[in-house]
């Protein structure tokens, strides 16, 4: 393989603090209940809006679009700070670094929070590329995004794998044809992989390595 490309939230970072405390300031402000971190964590992964849909049932489109601009606001003070990398990535960088595989990562967050998180951890020059919220004009499961960095970073669909947590990066992966392993450091259950096509499920990133002939 040429290229690794994944996804950030639950696959490469541990966010689930700060993106619950982001949901429940924004909820708090449009008059919500709090919800707990286990409600959280099984949102994460969908467009801010969705989000607001899944937890509070609400289906006006104007509320939904202030609490991702609520959320947003927050984000802005907190992300970077409460934002964890799982402890296998820098020692999965540097492996694919040292086989030769270009690594990227696709996903839903804004660039530069992704950005500022891994400067704030000293692995801003750990990828080669990085497309966010920003980048594309559809989301996944649409797979622009990938399409995107197999261009940006010269490589064939074929000599790509998409790593991540949620059904969306396999059907993008799918739908880019980009081979996918999906990790269980998100919330999908084994039922749910088992009917995405993918090359295969592993506990953490670091199990990518064994997929790479």
């Amino acid at each position: 393989m040429d290229a690794v490309l994944f996804d950030f939230d639950l696959t490469l970072a541990d966010s689930t603090t700060a993106i619950a405390n982001c949901t429940n300031h924004a909820l708090q402000i449009l008059g919500h209940a709090p919800v707990n971190p286990q409600q959280v964590h099984r949102v994460i992964g969908v467009p801010r809006q969705e989000m607001f849909r899944l937890l509070t049932g609400v289906e006006d489109v104007a509320i939904q679009d202030l609490f991702a601009t609520h959320y947003s606001a927050h984000a802005d003070e907190i992300m970077a700070e409460q934002t964890s990398l799982y402890e296998c990535v820098g020692p999965t960088l540097t492996a694919l670094r040292q086989r030769g595989v270009r690594i990227g990562i696709i996903s839903m967050k804004f660039r530069w929070r992704i950005e500022a998180i891994l400067r704030r951890l000293q692995l801003e020059d750990a990828v080669d590329l990085i497309l966010g919220w920003e980048d594309v004009t559809r989301q996944k499961p649409d797979p622009e995004g990938l399409l995107l960095a197999l261009e940006r970073l010269g490589v064939d669909r074929s000599r790509a794998i998409y790593v991540g947590d949620h059904p969306f990066d396999a059907e993008a992966a799918r739908r880019a044809g980009v081979h996918f392993v999906g990790v269980r450091t998100g919330a999908t259950d084994e039922a749910t992989w088992a009917s995405c096509t993918r090359l295969g499920i592993v506990d953490d990133v670091a199990g990518v390595i064994s997929f790479l002939r």
